[in-house]
């Protein structure tokens, strides 16, 4: 039943809010027994690329050269390289640099958050290498000492990197201390829970399943609402120089 046009969906100059209902869905290149929902790219303004890959048993992600970050949202897949061979299961994330090559095979019906971004070369540091982590493994601490509002950092803080991939739980009622407005661009997959989104000059609304992407310079705020602690998971261009 259509719901005579009607959707939370909108693309705005400096922020996108993708929601479930506007969801599209095709195999990338290289892509077997799976689809692609793409939430950003550099079509939409990005400087990276974002998607939610939906993998049938035995289905396959394919190849990229760009650098690639996996999360694991539901299922296990197999993640083998040439050095190792790893199941991801829910909560568990990889980072492949560049021209990695890789298999990632579905054992049941999978899904993946999946980040891609060519690498910005630092002259004074190396690559960085493969990793391969499980979330609840990761440091929890608290933003701007709120214990209310938790940060995992998935990615190494090393200038190696060249993005930043975290999740966040906000408590029942917590919420950013200010409205952020910076150069760093984020891609916001939303886990779990809900609250209220200001991006720009508006306020949206948003749930489990629902993509945002907010633009350099876009002013942005959250604040959790509902009986149950919100989670999502977030990108942001970090460690180079704006003018490089």
């Amino acid at each position: 039943m259509h719901n005579l046009g009607q959707t939370r969906s909108t693309n705005q100059r400096d922020h996108l809010l993708h929601t479930p209902d506007t969801f599209v869905r095709a195999a990338l290149p290289g892509m077997e027994l799976a689809t692609a929902v793409v939430h950003i790219s550099p079509a939409g303004g990005a400087a990276f690329m974002q998607y939610t890959a939906e993998l049938e048993p035995g289905g396959k992600l394919g190849p990229t050269s760009n650098q690639r970050f996996i999360y694991t949202l539901a299922g296990a897949a197999d993640l083998a390289t040439d050095t190792t061979f790893q199941t991801l299961t829910p909560g568990a994330y990889a980072y492949l640099p560049e021209d990695t090559a890789h298999t990632l095979t579905a054992q049941q019906t999978t899904r993946l958050a999946v980040i891609e971004k060519p690498y910005d070369t630092l002259t004074s540091v190396s690559a960085p290498e493969p990793l391969v982590g499980h979330e609840h493994k990761t440091l929890s601490v608290p933003l701007n000492d709120d214990p209310d509002l938790q940060v995992r950092s998935l990615i190494p803080n090393s200038l190696s990197f060249d993005f930043a991939v975290n999740t966040m739980i906000y408590q029942p009622g917590a919420a950013l201390s200010m409205v952020e407005v910076h150069v760093m661009e984020h891609g916001l997959l939303m886990l779990e829970g809900g609250g209220i989104y200001r991006l720009g000059d508006s306020w949206y609304p948003v749930t489990a399943g629902d993509f945002i992407w907010m633009g350099p310079f876009c002013p942005q705020w959250f604040g959790a609402l509902g009986k149950r602690p919100a989670k999502y998971l977030i990108y942001k261009d970090w460690n180079r120089h704006p003018l490089v």
